[in-house]
């Protein structure tokens, strides 16, 4: 892919201010445009946008295909999300809530076109039992695409001696696996057909542009800068999978 969306954005200062004050891990804007890649969006459709921490994947979702939003986090505040969605011109696109995936969730079944999610649904969908839920509110014909960090392989018992330190920190071994234990797990999904399931090409920017934004005198940003050298490009990828709903 050529990331045509994403390099026009980065030369924006503007847009530079607002990631760095938006960004709650890599890139979201150049994940959005790889991951959009794999699929046809057109401006008729509706998304969910699932764990869409400060917007910015809702964002990418309406600049580059004017589809209609629906910006869900359960830790993001949707007001906030609003008036940032408001400043850029396109509230009227986007509906912002907080919404807890892991629960039933308050559409209609066959509601949406596509479920959308970048940097988040290992958080809660290391599990056969996330994708079985999620699949129902998708028409037929639709998708699911979804990217987060992973391993390039892995660790099991066998966690490297520089990582142990932040494996130790609780749910950081549970949500990041490698791409073979996340194809066993969507493999098991049925109704869906998978597009694509490989590492996205624009882990190593995403991360950087990330942590050129990040202080490390405050200590939540800094845990995030040690972890990156302490990783030094020899663990970590970024999985993505588009899978359509048959």
């Amino acid at each position: 892919m050529n990331n045509t969306f994403s390099n026009k954005f980065m030369t924006d200062k503007n847009n530079l201010t607002l990631l760095k004050d938006t960004m709650w891990g890599p890139n979201a804007i150049r994940q959005s445009e790889e991951l959009a890649s794999h699929f046809t969006i057109t401006k008729d459709m509706k998304i969910l946008d699932v764990g869409c921490g400060m917007g910015l994947s809702a964002l990418y979702l309406v600049q580059a295909y004017d589809a209609e939003v629906f910006a869900t986090d359960l830790f993001a505040d949707p007001t906030k999300n609003h008036e940032k969605f408001q400043s850029l011109g396109i509230a009227d696109k986007i509906v912002p809530m907080i919404l807890d995936a892991t629960q039933p969730l308050p559409f209609a079944n066959g509601y949406f076109d596509v479920i959308f999610s970048v940097g988040a649904y290992n958080m809660f969908g290391d599990n056969e039992e996330m994708l079985p839920k999620l699949i129902p509110y998708v028409k037929k014909g639709g998708y699911i695409a979804v990217a987060f960090p992973g391993l390039k392989y892995e660790f099991g018992d066998n966690v490297p001696s520089e990582m142990q330190p932040f494996w130790d920190v609780p749910d950081v071994a549970r949500c990041i696996r490698g791409i073979e234990w996340w194809k066993d797990l969507f493999s098991k999904a049925e109704g869906l057909e998978i597009v694509n399931l490989s590492e996205m090409t624009c882990h190593d920017i995403a991360w950087k542009e990330y942590l050129a934004s990040r202080d490390s005198s405050i200590e939540e940003e800094k845990w995030d800068l040690d972890m990156m050298v302490a990783e030094d490009g020899k663990y970590f990828n970024t999985i993505q999978l588009v899978a359509k709903v048959v």
